[in-house]
């Protein structure tokens, strides 16, 4: 019962973050709430198991995977943070956080390998929680977040391309979308 308490919860705080995104149907912000909705029930879903049998196959891959999340994560936000230049510009796009208000394309660092880190941080987050105790409703809450995830990046990149114009379309042609060198 505490966890579906937790959950409702949680998921108004995530209406909050997202409520410029929710009223905008197609943002990317309106796949990356549903994206964090999956994590957040996947979450809770395994949260009970979290430190149990830690030297389990499973486990070992879970914490692997949730330690190299913070790696994108890290990067991807100092990228946009400091090279980024968030303006006033972009005050008038109320799907964007903060940090997403660029002027300037990103294309060095973490970004010269991959467009989307902090969605790869997403999806390593949610196979790493996965991975905590592997079962059918996981799974199926794992392969939702991707979905979203991808749906996310995909319009991200439809956003950027307005925004940012033929030097996203070309930045687009030489970077992987989530996994440097692969996909």
């Amino acid at each position: 019962m505490w966890k579906i308490i937790a959950f409702i919860a949680l998921s108004l705080v995530l209406v909050y973050i997202s409520r410029g995104s929710l009223r905008a149907p197609r943002s990317h912000g309106f796949y990356r709430f549903f994206a964090w909705e999956f994590i957040l029930a996947l979450f809770l879903l395994n949260l009970d198991v979290w430190f149990r049998d830690p030297g389990s196959w499973n486990q070992l891959i879970s914490w692997f995977l949730l330690i190299l999340c913070i790696v994108p994560l890290v990067f991807g936000i100092h990228a946009l943070r400091g090279r980024g230049k968030p303006t006033q510009q972009r005050e008038g796009e109320p799907q964007l956080l903060a940090f997403e208000k660029t002027s300037t394309l990103v294309t060095t660092g973490i970004y010269h390998y991959i467009r989307h880190p902090l969605y790869s941080s997403l999806l390593l987050l949610a196979w790493g929680i996965f991975f905590k105790v592997p079962s059918g409703l996981g799974l199926f809450l794992a392969l939702g977040a991707t979905v979203f995830l991808v749906l996310t990046a995909r319009a991200d990149e439809a956003e950027c391309t307005l925004f940012f114009g033929p030097g996203y379309e070309s930045y687009i042609t030489h970077t992987k979308m989530f996994v440097p060198f692969v996909y």
